[in-house]
C-alpha cells in the first residue's frame, strides 16, 4: 500500500476528569477519506476543527464555558507519512509546549514523550513542516528585495490552505485584503508549496545545507545510541524488536499451571471440610476465652493501685483523728493581748470561754486544743473525719470484694483459656494428620513453579529493557532515513528546477482551470469567466468575487480553497494533504442570511458529489473533514458523529454530558 506523505488527522481526544471525548477519524483502523461532523447548532462541530488546529500548533483553543470546566488536555492521533504519533497540549491558559510521542492514543510507544515548543527552531512546527518537505524554508518580510530580512514558515501560516474556518467563508477579505503583510505572506505560502517562489535554487541550497547538517548529526546521535547500547546490552543490537518474547508465553503458562495446582490441591482436600469447621470453631473459642483472661488481667492491674490508695486514705484519716491525743493539752497562761499573766487558764463557765467570752455547749471546766469547735456542731465546710472513714472503709470492701471475684474469675479463665488453646492444637494436628499426604505431593511442583515464574519474570524485565534500546535506536534511525530522503528529494528538485515565473503561471492557470470546473459542477448561476487572478483573487463573470453577492461568495471561496488543494493533492506538492472545511452551507440555507438566488440555483448535494468523485481517485493521498449542520443523505456513511443538542437522542454535543437539563442543576 501506498505510504500517504504529509499529515493526516486520526482522532481527537478531550480528556477530563475521570472521562473523555472523543471524535474518531477512521474506519477499521484506517484514515476515511471523508469525514463529517454533523449536528445541531452550537453543539461543537465548529470546536473540533478548532480543538484539532490546535493540537497542530494553532495559539488558542475554544474557550466555552463547557469546555473549560470539563477539559483538561487535548490529545490529537495523527499519521506523519503514516506513522502514528500523539500531541498533547493542555487546556486552559493555552500552552506554549506540545507533547509528542509516538504511537496511538490508546496504545502508546515505550518511550516518554518529547517536549517541544510551538515556533522554529526544533519545534512542533519544525517537525509537522519536515513531513510536509517544507522544513527550513525561508519567508522574505519584502519579497521583491533580495536582500530582505526572512523569517521562517511556520506551519500556522500552512494552516490557511488546509483550514478554512466558518468566517472566512464568503468573507469579503478571504484572501487579508485588509492585512497587507498577511496577504503577502498567504502568496509565499502558496508559492512555497507549489515550488514555484522566487530564489528558489538558493533557498533550496541553503535547506539542502541546513538539512546535511542535521543529518550528520542525527548520524553521530545514532552511532553515539548504538555504542552505548552495545555497552549496555550487546544482543539488543542482534535481536528483533518485533519478535514475540518467549517470556511472556513462558510466565502465562507457569501462571496457568499453579492455578490447575491450587485448584487440584483443593479438590484434594475437601474430604477435610469437617476437620477444617471444628479447628477454626476451636481458634474462634480459644481467641474468646484469650479475650476474657487479657480483660480480667487489665481490670485486676487497675483494681490493685484503687485499693492501696483507699487503704492509704484510711491510714490519713486515722492519724487525723487521733491528731488531738497527739498534743498536750491547751495551757494558756498568758494573754495573747497584753502579755501579761492569766490569773487562771481558759475554761468554760457559764457555757462560755473564759478567755473570749464565746459561747460553748455544756463541757469540763477546763479547755483543751479544739475541744469547744468538736463539741459544737462543725461549721459548713469543716471535715467529718469519722464519717469519711466509715465512708472509705465502706469502698474498701467494696473493692476488696470485687478484686477478690476478679481473681477468681481469672483463674477460671486461664484454665479454659489454656483447655482451649489444647482443643485448638488438637484441631490443628488432626487437619495437618489428614491433609498433609493429599497436600505435600504439591508443595515441591508448587514451589518449583514459582521459582521458574521469578526467572520469567527476571527475563521478562530484561526483555522490555532491551526494548527500550532498540525503540530508542529505531527512532534515531528513522530520524536519519528521514533526513537522507528529504535531502534525496531536495536535490531532485533543485536539479530540476525551471523558470519560477513560467511555473506559477502554470500552476495559477491549472488552479484557475480547477476553480471555473468546481463552479459549474456546483451549477454555480450564469457562470462565465471563472479565473484565479495572479494575485489569487478569485473572479467570476468579469468581476472579483468582492462584488458578489453572500451565497455566491461562499461558493466562490469554497471552489478557491478547493482547487488549490486539490491540484496540490495531484501535482504532489507540498500540502499536508488535508483539508478541514466548516459550514459549507453558509448563506445557502444555514446560519446568516440566506441568499435566495443561490440557494435556489445550486444545491448542497453537488458539492458532496464532487468530493465523493474526487477522493474516490485519491486513496490515501488526502483527507477532507467537514462540519455541517445537515449534509445530504448521500453521504450519510461519512458522518463520524452527529450531534444532536437533544438529551433524548444521544451525543448531545461535544462535551456530551453538559446538557441543558445539567446547566439546569448547576
Amino acid at each position: 500500500m501506498q505510504i500517504p506523505q504529509g499529515i493526516r488527522i486520526r482522532r481527537l481526544r478531550l480528556a477530563g476528569v475521570g472521562r473523555t471525548y472523543d471524535v474518531d477519524f477512521t474506519a477499521g483502523g484506517q484514515v476515511r477519506n471523508l469525514s463529517l461532523v454533523a449536528g445541531a447548532f452550537s453543539s461543537g462541530k465548529t470546536a473540533v476543527l478548532e480543538f484539532i488546529a490546535y493540537g497542530l500548533g494553532a495559539k488558542r483553543h475554544p474557550r466555552h464555558q463547557e469546555i473549560l470546566s470539563k477539559v483538561r488536555s487535548c490529545l490529537l492521533e495523527v499519521e506523519l507519512s503514516g506513522d502514528p504519533y500523539v500531541i498533547e497540549r493542555s487546556v486552559g491558559e493555552p500552552s506554549k509546549i506540545a507533547y509528542i510521542r509516538g504511537g496511538t492514543i490508546d496504545a502508546p510507544s515505550l518511550t516518554p514523550p518529547e517536549a517541544r515548543r510551538l515556533d522554529p527552531p526544533e519545534s512542533l512546527s519544525s517537525l509537522l513542516l519536515s513531513h510536509c518537505k517544507l522544513e527550513g524554508v525561508q519567508l522574505r518580510e519584502a519579497p521583491t528585495q533580495s536582500e530582505s530580512r526572512t523569517d521562517p514558515l511556520s506551519f500556522r501560516d500552512l494552516m490557511w490552505l488546509t483550514f478554512l474556518p466558518n468566517e472566512r467563508v464568503a468573507d469579503k477579505n478571504f484572501l487579508f485584503e485588509n492585512d497587507r503583510m498577511r496577504k503577502h505572506k498567504l502568496r509565499q505560502v502558496v508559492d512555497v508549496i507549489f515550488g514555484v517562489h522566487d530564489d528558489r535554487a538558493v533557498e533550496l541550497g541553503n535547506r539542502i545545507q541546513a538539512l546535511e547538517s542535521r543529518r550528520n548529526h542525527a548520524k553521530n546521535d545514532l552511532s553515539a545510541a548504538r555504542a552505548f547500547v552495545a555497552e549496555q546490552d550487546p544482543s539488543a543490537l542482534n535481536t528483533d524488536p518485533t519478535a514475540s518474547n518467549p517470556a511472556e508465553q513462558e510466565l502465562a503458562d507457569i501462571t496457568a499451571q499453579l492455578a490447575q495446582i491450587d485448584q487440584h490441591a483443593r479438590a484434594a482436600t475437601d474430604f477435610a471440610a469437617g476437620l477444617r469447621h471444628s479447628h477454626q470453631e476451636a481458634a474462634k473459642q480459644a481467641r474468646r476465652t484469650a479475650a476474657v483472661v487479657r480483660d480480667h488481667e487489665t481490670q485486676l492491674a487497675r483494681m490493685m493501685p484503687l485499693r492501696a490508695q483507699y487503704v492509704d486514705d484510711l491510714l490519713k484519716l486515722g492519724m487525723l483523728a487521733q491528731a488531738k491525743q497527739l498534743f498536750d493539752p491547751l495551757r494558756v497562761t498568758t494573754c495573747p493581748a497584753c502579755l501579761n499573766r492569766l490569773p487562771a487558764p481558759p475554761a468554760a463557765e457559764a457555757g462560755h470561754c473564759t478567755l473570749c467570752a464565746h459561747e460553748l455547749q455544756p463541757t469540763a471546766s477546763t479547755l483543751t486544743l479544739g475541744e469547744a469547735a468538736q463539741l459544737s456542731a462543725p461549721p459548713e465546710g469543716q471535715l467529718d473525719v469519722a464519717a469519711e472513714v466509715r465512708a472509705t472503709k465502706a469502698r474498701l470492701k467494696e473493692i476488696t470484694a470485687y478484686i477478690e471475684d476478679l481473681g477468681t474469675s481469672l483463674s477460671h479463665g486461664k484454665l479454659q483459656a489454656e483447655q482451649a488453646r489444647l482443643v485448638e492444637e488438637r484441631a490443628a494436628a488432626a487437619l495437618d494428620e489428614a491433609t498433609a499426604p493429599a497436600v505435600s505431593t504439591y508443595l515441591a511442583a508448587r514451589d518449583e513453579l514459582h521459582r521458574q515464574r521469578e526467572q520469567a519474570l527476571r527475563r521478562l524485565e530484561q526483555a522490555r529493557s532491551t526494548a527500550k534500546l532498540q525503540e530508542g535506536i529505531a527512532k534515531r534511525a528513522t530520524a536519519v532515513a528521514r533526513l537522507e530522503g528529504q535531502l534525496t528529494q531536495l536535490r531532485e528538485e533543485l536539479s530540476s528546477l525551471g523558470d519560477a515565473t513560467r511555473d506559477r503561471d502554470a500552476v495559477i492557470g491549472r488552479v484557475s482551470a480547477r476553480y471555473g470546473e468546481l463552479l459549474r459542477a456546483w451549477h454555480y448561476p450564469k457562470v462565465s469567466l471563472p479565473r484565479i487572478g495572479e494575485d489569487l483573487t478569485p473572479f467570476v463573470r468579469g468581476e472579483s468575487y468582492h462584488e458578489a453577492s453572500s451565497g455566491a461568495r461562499t461558493l466562490l471561496t469554497l471552489a478557491w480553497q478547493l482547487a488549490v488543494f486539490e491540484i496540490a493533492v495531484e501535482s504532489g506538492a507540498a500540502h499536508p494533504g488535508f483539508l478541514m472545511i466548516d459550514s459549507p452551507q453558509k448563506n445557502l440555507g444555514h446560519g446568516g442570511t440566506l441568499d435566495a438566488v443561490i440557494a435556489d440555483a445550486v444545491s448542497i448535494s453537488d458539492f458532496y458529489d464532487h468530493l465523493a468523485a474526487w477522493l474516490g481517485d485519491r486513496g490515501v493521498r488526502a483527507q477532507l473533514i467537514v462540519a455541517d449542520n445537515s449534509p445530504p443523505l448521500t453521504v450519510e456513511d461519512c458522518v463520524v458523529v452527529r450531534y444532536s443538542r437533544s438529551e433524548d437522542h444521544p451525543p448531545y454535543g461535544l462535551i456530551d454530558d453538559e446538557t441543558e437539563s445539567a446547566d439546569t442543576r448547576t
